[in-house]
């Protein structure tokens, strides 16, 4: 086969998936659709709930591992579409749908690419991985995969990044924080009052600087997104309740901030999670030194995928455009699979891991 044939499967297996909603924890009929198409491929797949994997041949555990992974859920379609988001609507060479830029243009280029590359011998193993709950985090997608999967030496995420690797992703933490105070009768003044009790640390969180800029990602970030407080204009409000975002760079994890900011704020303070921590790879790793030498800029990505959940090296490489993603009319080029198909191929057959 030539690329314009494995760019061909591609795009149709791509409509499929566009015609196949696939919200979060609902990518059941999706994963279905996508392992027909690798089972006519003349693949044996291993499926967990929602996630589908397969082995390159001849797995040998004596040669180091590479795992590629993309998501096959998506978010829900925003109201502003103008165009149906689950039909594959061709323009020329736009595909629209949703779910195309993120991240069916990565999923449908990297397993393409699993194809070429396994159909001869590597210095490495290739695992191909297709995750749900991508977009939720969820406890059922790639977290419970990883405990079922052999050692993986880096992984590639098949992101929207323009082809361009992002060797470092910011990690998530949110927070729900609340201030106490006292409920009186606000025309006798009494009580004590819960919003001007949260001031001092609205103050803190917009005006705290952590130390460590990265080169790639910039400073770790704080920012107060939602605030409540008060049931009606004449009780003083004993509680106010506010929502603090924070986005940490890779020389913090998200445990250590969070002791950090209780140890600095009078407010109670909860954490939902530290499971999003920031994932970075070295710039010297042999793959990220091999696009290097074919053109390629490594760049820091604010935006959040499975990176988080990822124990071991990975970093982002992907067709498409983070902008596009979440957004009204969705698409991928299929110009941008084509090449995909061809960066991918180039980076991968024959290299060191």
């Amino acid at each position: 086969m030539d690329y314009k044939e494995y760019t061909n499967d591609a795009v149709e297996m791509l409509k499929a998936l566009i015609s196949t909603p696939s919200i979060s924890k609902d990518e059941e009929k999706a994963a279905n659709v996508f392992t027909k198409f690798i089972v006519e491929w003349g693949f044996k797949y291993k499926r967990e709930a929602n996630n589908v994997w397969i082995f390159s041949n001849d797995f040998d555990n004596n040669k180091p591992t590479l795992l590629l992974n993309a998501h096959i859920d998506t978010v829900r379609p925003v109201d502003s579409w103008t165009r149906s988001p689950f039909v594959p609507d061709m323009y020329f060479d736009i595909l629209y749908g949703l779910g195309s830029n993120d991240c069916g243009g990565g999923l449908v280029s990297l397993l393409q690419v699993f194809r070429i590359i396994t159909s001869k011998e590597q210095k490495y193993n290739t695992i191909f991985l297709a995750s749900a709950e991508e977009e939720i985090s969820g406890e059922n997608g790639i977290t419970s995969v990883i405990p079922l999967l052999p050692d993986i030496d880096i992984a590639i995420v098949g992101e929207p990044t323009g082809m361009q690797p992002a060797i470092a992703e910011k990690g998530l933490m949110v927070l729900d924080v609340i201030a106490r105070g006292k409920s009186g009768h606000a025309a006798r003044n009494e009580g004590i009052n819960a919003i001007y009790e949260s001031l001092d640390d609205l103050i803190w969180f917009k005006d705290y600087k952590f130390d460590k800029i990265s080169d790639f990602l910039g400073s770790t970030q704080m920012n107060v997104t939602v605030i409540n407080a008060g049931t009606q204009h004449n009780v003083v409000p004993d509680k106010c309740y506010f929502t603090v975002d924070v986005r940490t760079n890779e020389f913090y994890d998200n445990e250590s901030v969070y002791n950090f900011i209780c140890e600095n704020i009078k407010s109670e303070v909860k954490a939902r999670s530290f499971r999003l921590n920031p994932s970075h790879i070295d710039i010297n790793n042999p793959l990220i030194q091999r696009a290097i030498k074919m053109g390629m800029k490594p760049f820091g990505s604010p935006t959040l995928s499975d990176q988080a959940l990822m124990p071991f090296p990975s970093f982002k490489l992907g067709p498409g455009e983070s902008s596009r993603s979440h957004s009204a009319n969705e698409f991928i080029k299929i110009s941008e699979i084509d090449e995909a198909i061809k960066t991918y191929s180039d980076l991968l057959d024959g290299a060191v891991i």
